[in-house]
């Protein structure tokens, strides 16, 4: 067999044999039709001198073409479209003036959440109502606190001027509780009296007991405003039987966190009913209690058109923590019409918190191709969705890896989506089997096939 060096010499040769006979075939091509059959033929022969120069028999050549590599499947991708979610539709309340704030959502709702998140009327102040005695209880323990939210702390005596506090709210269409001369209760029970069942009299027993009189008990309480920079909120009396108790809402955001954040009046506000010694069986104004995850605190009223309710609830969204919510409405027409704006608007919240679908089994992402006609595509292996908050945009990102047998089912990278916080991925996988030329082809297409 020649060496490679003959070879080479030998078809650089050959390479101008070939020229020369093309440019005599063309000439002959324009005057003689036969030329053209002739020129067909002389190229078979210069070929098959070539390959014979080359690999010396046919057999050389067979053995050639039947082992030389073939070139890599070609290969095309395009991540698949990602959807636009659908915006979530908040149904904020439609009478008086409301806040809401939402903590563990930031990622989602943006650092401001925790503020005031969504708000609807004027930010300025407004009568509160009975709400008036979560800031008569924060100042109570404040001034007398109590170990934690079990302690039921000292006992209360009531006297001839504490029962007579019965009869005075009565005349005012207050909410009252028994509270007979010479009874007694711990502090604990008495604060629950005040804000579970809303007794206006037990209100101010207990501010008069924590500091000997009514105006020892306002002074302290303009303190702890001060403290807190409640600049505008006003409190003239502990229960909120009178209008001039105010507040904006913002500031009830800030009041009702600081409740929240109390053990014992957390645990008070969530509690659906008292039955404090002989009194009775006596059930929570807050209605909503365990509805959407509301576990506090207290409502208001001051009769139609000045309803008023101060809420947590502790929010379920997915498998994550749940959302910490805290809102206020404030002069609502009624009860019920409160009560209905309020699980709106955290049902909205709730249905705002969805699964977007991604992608599905099987969705073709990518393909492979030969030259000797063998294909096979790039497909998702598993239906993906992504969970995320309202119309959170979502981006799309794939890496994939060579194949190594291109073959069914074989796993060639990984796909991911992200949204806001989250993200979602799934395995890209051969879908068909791409097998190896025939050895025809391989025969029959010798500059397809590697050197």
């Amino acid at each position: 067999m020649p060496t490679d060096r003959d070879a080479q010499d030998e078809l650089s040769d050959f390479t101008e044999l070939m020229r020369q006979e093309r440019e005599l075939s063309v000439g002959l091509a324009d005057i003689d039709p036969k030329a053209r059959s002739r020129r067909r033929r002389i190229g078979w022969i210069i070929a098959a001198v070539v390959v014979l120069i080359l690999f010396g028999t046919p057999a050389a050549y067979a053995a050639w073409a039947l082992n030389a590599p073939v070139s890599a499947p070609t290969f095309t991708s395009q991540a698949p479209a990602v959807p636009t979610p659908a915006a979530a539709a908040i149904a904020l309340p439609s009478e008086g003036a409301s806040a809401i704030s939402i903590s563990g959502a930031d990622e989602y709702l943006g650092g401001s959440a925790s503020g005031i998140w969504a708000a609807t009327g004027t930010d300025e102040p407004h009568p509160i109502a009975s709400i008036s005695k979560v800031i008569t209880a924060l100042v109570v323990l404040g001034a007398m606190p109590l170990a934690d939210a079990t302690d039921p702390g000292p006992t209360i005596t009531f006297d001839k001027a504490d029962h007579d506090l019965y009869d005075k709210y009565y005349v005012l269409g207050a909410t009252i509780a028994a509270m007979p001369t010479g009874s007694s209760m711990s502090q604990r029970d008495a604060l629950g009296m005040m804000l579970i069942p809303s007794a206006s009299n037990y209100a101010e027993a207990v501010a008069t007991w924590a500091f000997g009189s009514q105006g020892a008990f306002l002074d302290a309480t303009r303190e702890w405003l001060d403290a807190h920079g409640l600049v505008n909120t006003t409190i003239v009396e502990p229960t909120g039987i009178s209008s001039r108790n105010t507040s904006t809402p913002s500031e009830l955001i800030a009041i009702a966190k600081l409740a929240d954040a109390d053990p014992v009046i957390s645990q008070i506000v969530a509690t659906p009913w008292i039955s404090p010694g002989d009194l009775g069986r006596m059930a929570n104004t807050n209605d909503l209690l365990g509805v959407d995850g509301i576990d506090g605190l207290k409502t208001g009223n001051l009769g139609e058109g000045s309803f008023a309710l101060l809420y947590t609830a502790s929010l379920g969204v997915g498998s994550g923590e749940p959302l910490r919510v805290t809102g206020v409405v404030l002069e609502g027409f009624s009860r019920a019409t409160v009560d209905r704006s309020v699980t709106a608007l955290l049902e909205s919240i709730r249905a705002g918190f969805h699964d977007v679908p991604v992608a599905t089994a099987g969705q073709v992402v990518g393909s492979f191709s030969t030259p000797w006609g063998a294909s096979a595509h790039m497909v998702v292996k598993a239906d993906a969705s992504i969970f995320t908050w309202s119309d959170t945009p979502i981006s799309v990102a794939m890496q994939t890896t060579t194949p190594t047998t291109y073959a069914e089912g074989e796993v060639v990278g990984k796909i991911t989506w992200t949204a806001g916080p989250n993200t979602a991925t799934a395995d890209l996988v051969i879908e068909g089997t791409i097998d190896p030329p025939t050895e025809w082809w391989r025969l029959t297409h010798p500059s397809e096939l590697g050197a």
